[in-house]
């Protein structure tokens, strides 16, 4: 199958990357975003967001002439869906933007295209999205049945790490489940265009499964440290010297705990897998309830840290999910934030990113929030709250911003 153009569709955290390395490999790719300003972001040849080295790669991608994006899918050989999959109500999957997607590509179509969704998804959605676009186009076909065009439709999640994404798209291993066997060649030929990991063929629901169980296993692990630092401040015991105590066995790795799990896949994926299976998924539900539950714990150890102050002033220091990015998707911190301005409306909660322009709406809405310098924030807070462990915060010592004198809650063993 010979693909000179692709169209993927969603230019967010994973759709932008990976137009950007395939019209580095003189792919002609039209990126299709629904958001004006992402459109003429990237039309410019900037970056909405922050990644390293991508914005090296679509400026560089525009200028040659192989990038381009657009508010509407255009006719194109191959298509890769990239679009959000939160969870909607009691957990439930929302495959609303999946949906969206399948409709605006379909009337494109031709026949003979390569569909490729990379949306993290629960067990089913990628026939889901074939049954969407062949409903919308009845002349279409997965099997050639009727003397009808076929296309190929195929899921291949996206495994890379934040902060390392240009990287990762390249090296990792990657796994591709066909709703035909003919459809996951197509699309391992694709992913050969830049992948030099070893690519893995499947079906499109084992695929799809695949990826929620490799992100469960992190939760689990994760919820396990997050257990162990509930248990060890009961009993006085430092968390971070116990987990490395323990760490010494040569077949224990514990993870690391924190103020509770955030981005897009590690928070929201296991509960596809609760969903499919609701009665079998004991063990990842409440691994679940404990990363959920974590947030609730580290505002009460705040608000009890100032509990004797009439209008504290709060240091909240980090926003984004995880360190050295900007990603604030399903953040644990800002739960954080928002818990505490809510308790206590005359606490002046301070919040040092460095990562952002702004507040996410939520907080900027709220009056005793607001976004300022390290400085500022340590030099006048009544307790600081560490609960993201980026690099700037650790190349300081708590005694440089005067934090030896007040209370600090490190929920990420930043100056232990």
């Amino acid at each position: 199958m010979e693909i000179n153009t692709v169209g993927v569709v969603g230019l967010g955290y994973i759709g932008l990357p990976t137009a950007a390395i395939l019209a580095s490999k003189d792919v002609k790719v039209v990126g299709v975003d629904v958001n004006p300003a992402t459109v003429e972001a990237i039309n410019r040849g900037d970056v909405p967001f922050v990644e390293p080295d991508l914005a090296t790669y679509v400026s560089g991608a525009v200028q040659l002439g192989t990038l381009r994006a657009t508010d509407k899918p255009e006719p194109a050989d191959a298509f890769i869906v990239a679009v959000p999959t939160p969870f909607q109500g009691d957990h439930e999957p929302d495959l609303s933007y999946i949906q969206a997607a399948a409709e605006a590509v379909a009337p494109v179509l031709d026949g003979g295209e390569l569909l490729i969704l990379e949306s993290t998804s629960p067990p089913g959605a990628t026939q889901q999205m074939a049954d969407w676009i062949l409903a919308a186009r009845p002349d279409l076909s997965l099997d050639g049945s009727d003397d009808r065009p076929m296309i190929h439709v195929a899921h291949c999640p996206e495994r890379v790490l934040p902060g390392r994404v240009m990287i990762e798209l390249v090296t990792n291993d990657r796994i591709v489940g066909g709703l035909t066997p003919a459809a996951a060649q197509h699309a391992k030929e694709l992913y050969s265009v830049f992948c030099q990991g070893e690519i893995l063929l499947t079906d499109a629901v084992t695929a799809e499964m695949a990826k929620l169980v490799e992100n469960s296993f992190r939760d689990v692990n994760i919820a396990f440290a997050n257990e162990l630092s509930l248990i060890a401040d009961r009993l006085g015991i430092d968390v971070w010297e116990l987990i490395e105590l323990a760490n010494h066995h040569p077949r224990v790795n514990i993870l690391q705990p924190g103020p509770g799990v955030g981005g897009h896949c590690i928070a929201v994926d296991p509960w596809f897998i609760v969903d499919a299976a609701p009665e079998h998924a004991n063990l990842i539900r409440t691994a679940r309830e404990v990363n959920d539950g974590k947030p609730e714990w580290v505002t009460d150890k705040v608000r009890q840290a100032v509990a004797d102050v009439q209008s504290p002033t709060i240091a909240a220091l980090g926003l984004a999910f995880k360190a050295d990015i900007d990603d604030l998707r399903e953040s644990p911190a800002r739960r954080i934030v928002a818990e505490l301005a809510d308790q206590n409306p005359s606490a002046r909660i301070l919040v040092v990113e460095p990562h952002v322009d702004a507040l996410p709406p939520e907080l900027a809405n709220r009056r005793n929030v607001e976004l300022t310098s390290l400085a500022e924030a340590t030099g006048s807070a009544d307790a600081t709250v560490v609960l993201v462990d980026h690099a700037v915060f650790k190349e300081i010592q708590p005694h440089d911003l005067g934090l030896d004198r007040t209370c600090v809650i490190d929920t990420r063993g930043v100056w232990r």
